[in-house]
């Protein structure tokens, strides 16, 4: 049990610099959420349920919108494909495991999480309570998402605009980003998907984040196939 509570500490250790930028965005949530027409309970319960920032917040805009519904699913789908790539990256360190902890380690899969999780796997390796890392660094933003949403619900609309907690989510990704841009093909992912997304800001319904997706992933899969088909990093 004390390797298993060494790794789950450590998990939230390396969470904890990426729990500053997200708890303000949490905040921006819950109050935009409210704004949005949802209710103190909807709004807390995506945190809850649903559990993927990027995704609470899309919807919330949209649904204040008035948007299709179809066109609400289309975005928020293409949006998080990203966690399939998260996913299958880290799919051969828990292979073994039962089905229930990686249910419940889906779950808890969000860019934070992963982040620091991929990392210390590549470091360390499949060791055998490597998933309580993914566990503490999973479960430590998850607790976070709940308070910054309910302190943002709680708020509301009383969140001054000269906070400009907003700033707050570009800086946390950044610092998510950078440490994994390891090769060329993730560097041109990263740079045409977010020159993309600057270009096609100004798309309805934020169809902009779609194409950016898409291209990202496009250009990172043909670059990533090339250095396959050629055996060079």
């Amino acid at each position: 049990m004390n390797e298993q509570i060494k790794n789950f500490w450590a998990g939230v250790q390396a969470e904890i610099p990426l729990l500053i930028g997200v708890f303000p965005f949490g905040m921006i949530y819950g109050a935009l959420a409210l704004n949005a027409g949802l209710s103190t309970a909807a709004s807390q319960l995506m945190s809850s349920v649903v559990f993927a920032g990027s995704a609470q917040f899309i919807t919330a805009q949209l649904v204040h919108e008035a948007t299709p519904g179809f066109v609400i699913v289309l975005t928020i789908a293409v949006v998080n494909l990203r966690h399939m790539l998260y996913s299958a990256s880290l799919a051969p360190y828990i292979a073994s495991l039962p089905a229930r902890w990686k249910v419940l380690l889906s779950y808890l899969l969000t860019d934070e999480a992963y982040a620091p999780t991929i990392l210390h796997y590549e470091k360390e390796g499949a060791t055998p309570y490597a998933h309580w890392f993914w566990l503490g660094a999973g479960f430590a933003l998850w607790f976070n998402w709940q308070i910054a949403t309910a302190l943002g619900i709680f708020l509301g609309a009383s969140i001054p605009d000269s906070w400009s907690l907003d700033f707050a989510l570009p800086l946390t990704f950044i610092a998510m980003v950078v440490p994994v841009l390891k090769n060329r093909a993730a560097i041109a992912a990263a740079l045409s998907a977010g020159l993309v997304a600057l270009i096609a800001s100004s798309l309805p319904y934020k169809l902009g984040l779609i194409l950016a997706a898409l291209v990202g992933i496009l250009i990172g899969t043909i670059l990533e196939d090339r250095k396959s088909s050629r055996g060079i990093s």
